[in-house]
């Protein structure tokens, strides 16, 4: 959808959990229209969409189950509709995750989202590296600001990934078709988190 100023309208998942603010202000950074939605006919057609996430894994994923938002997202993210996944989206990709155990995630990859080793410092709060490997296409090597206790290990089938190191190498992001998904955040990592942003919305486009 365009509004009347010209800018391209993007949906923002309102989970309840995330602190939205920086996200918002990234999209109109870009030139966008943000827009915070829990509806799941917005978010299903959305052209862009933004799932953040700030907070607890079972606090995230009840708030987008009881906002009918489990399928929803699901189709949205196995059809690789342009999708940007945030710190927390990013893990609510996953089976489940030890820091709720018992409670379902997304299941878009299967595996368990697993806490960093007790020898390294938790949360991890800072700017770390991020190394693409040769197939992504919108991921590029720079640094970005980190906040996460938890973390994918292992990259994922048919994914392709960018890694960093904290204490042991983990998944910083990851990418397959139209869905980015970061484990460090974008929208709070300067003009390089920015670029990605753009990047990630011109291929969509």
């Amino acid at each position: 959808m365009i509004h009347a100023g010209g800018q391209r309208e993007i949906i923002i998942v309102r989970t309840g959990t995330a602190n939205t603010a920086s996200v918002v202000a990234a999209a109109e950074r870009l030139g966008l229209a943000p827009r915070l939605t829990i509806d799941a006919v917005e978010v299903r057609d959305a052209r862009l969409a933004i799932l953040p996430g700030v907070g607890a894994f079972g606090a995230a994923m009840q708030a987008i189950r009881e906002a009918g938002l489990e399928n929803t997202l699901r189709e949205r993210l196995l059809a690789g509709r342009p999708t940007l996944c945030i710190c927390l989206g990013l893990q609510v990709l996953c089976e489940a995750s030890d820091e709720t155990p018992g409670v379902r995630g997304l299941g878009v990859i299967s595996t368990t989202i697993g806490r960093f080793p007790d020898d390294v410092r938790v949360p991890q709060l800072g700017w770390n590296e991020v190394t693409p490997d040769a197939g992504c296409r919108l991921l590029t090597r720079g640094f970005a600001y980190y906040a996460n206790s938890y973390r994918l290990a292992e990259p994922p089938a048919g994914w392709h990934v960018a890694r960093t190191t904290h204490g042991s190498p983990f998944i910083a992001a990851l990418e397959r078709g139209h869905v980015l998904a970061c484990q460090f955040h974008p929208e709070l990592s300067g003009p390089w988190g920015l670029e990605l942003i753009r990047r990630w919305m011109e291929a969509a486009e």
